[in-house]
């Protein structure tokens, strides 16, 4: 004998979350956010007087993050700048001075007297694409705006010049968070209203970046404080990613490869015997595939030490040992 199954009827299936509550839980995360990031950030107004007497002003956002006073902003907001004053969405404000400044991460660190205690660093290499994220600065000088939206994109590259260096900010985060003119330096927060990001600049319409909080922004950061700089190791080399044919992903184990377009005359790069048309598969024993990646290797500790790279040349692996000089103004 067959059983007629159990009927359901309309009243005894559970009411779906109306759009109020599911607008009411995306509300209060933001809220949440807001409230937690807004007192460490700053309307940041640079100043710095000219010969002929007038006082030259920047703005944009900065970002509290140590206990006596220290603020993540842009190198692009400071440069030129050296001292102004930091304005806290709760009217408060302090002097600020320039504690050092690097273009070639855009990042800088200014410091204020009377700050309110310091925001939360995260770690932007936990982002995942479609994350919700939480832009606090001050756009048109509006201070404590805050807008919302997702991680759009992660990996994302920015070219960038200082003098006659030219180098790309890696790992830079995409947001379709409205970002405004003023909104440079600001925070980019994740939903425990950790900081993983400083707003960095207007891509295009609906679209924003932001240099990551991450291992290698520390470093930079660290070395600002510690010196006021970023010291930089130079080989001397323009390179491309290039895709590595079958047979030499067989024998190397590696997918990509950086192919060497030029070697600057009187580079270390040259001064070790690399040659435009080499393949560089790795540096101190690690894979490169990017000029990225390559750039993470090339910070003061590799000043003037042996520098190992393997590279294929006309089918075969060889290996080079550069001494990376330091990276001056002089450097092309």
């Amino acid at each position: 004998m067959s059983t007629l199954p159990e009927q359901v009827f309309p009243e005894d299936i559970p009411d779906a979350p109306s759009d109020d509550e599911a607008l009411d839980a995306y509300s209060r995360t933001v809220m949440h956010v807001a409230e937690t990031v807004t007192p460490h950030v700053a309307a940041l107004e640079m100043s710095s007087a000219r010969r002929n007497g007038q006082v030259r002003i920047g703005s944009g956002s900065a970002v509290v993050f140590t206990g006596d006073g220290y603020m993540l902003t842009n190198a692009h907001v400071v440069s030129g700048l050296r001292s102004g004053r930091a304005i806290f969405a709760d009217g408060t404000h302090s002097d600020v001075e320039l504690v050092g400044a690097d273009p070639l991460s855009d990042l800088a660190i200014v410091r204020g007297h009377h700050t309110p205690l310091p925001a939360t660093l995260g770690n932007a290499e936990s982002l995942h694409v479609g994350q919700l994220v939480i832009a606090v600065g001050n756009p048109l000088g509006l201070a404590g705006s805050v807008t919302a939206g997702v991680v759009s994109g992660l990996g994302r590259s920015i070219p960038v010049r200082s003098g006659r260096h030219s180098r790309v900010i890696e790992d830079v985060i995409q947001t379709d968070a409205a970002l405004n003119p003023g909104n440079s330096g600001g925070a980019l927060a994740d939903t425990n209203g950790r900081i993983v990001g400083i707003n960095t600049a207007v891509a295009g319409l609906g679209l924003g970046l932001a240099v990551p909080i991450n291992t290698t922004t520390q470093r930079i950061i660290a070395a600002l404080l510690k010196d006021g700089r970023v010291r930089r190791a130079y080989l001397g080399l323009v390179s491309t990613p290039i895709p590595l044919d079958a047979s030499a992903v067989i024998r190397t184990g590696q997918k990509e490869a950086l192919r060497v377009v030029e070697v600057i005359v009187g580079s270390p790069a040259e001064r070790a015997g690399l040659l435009a048309g080499d393949l560089v598969l790795s540096a101190q024993s690690r894979a490169v595939s990017s000029a990225e990646s390559l750039q993470k290797l090339l910070f003061s500790q590799a000043i003037g030490e042996p520098f190992l790279l393997t590279v294929l040349r006309d089918g075969k692996i060889q290996a080079i040992v550069a001494v990376p000089s330091e990276m001056t103004d002089a450097d092309s």
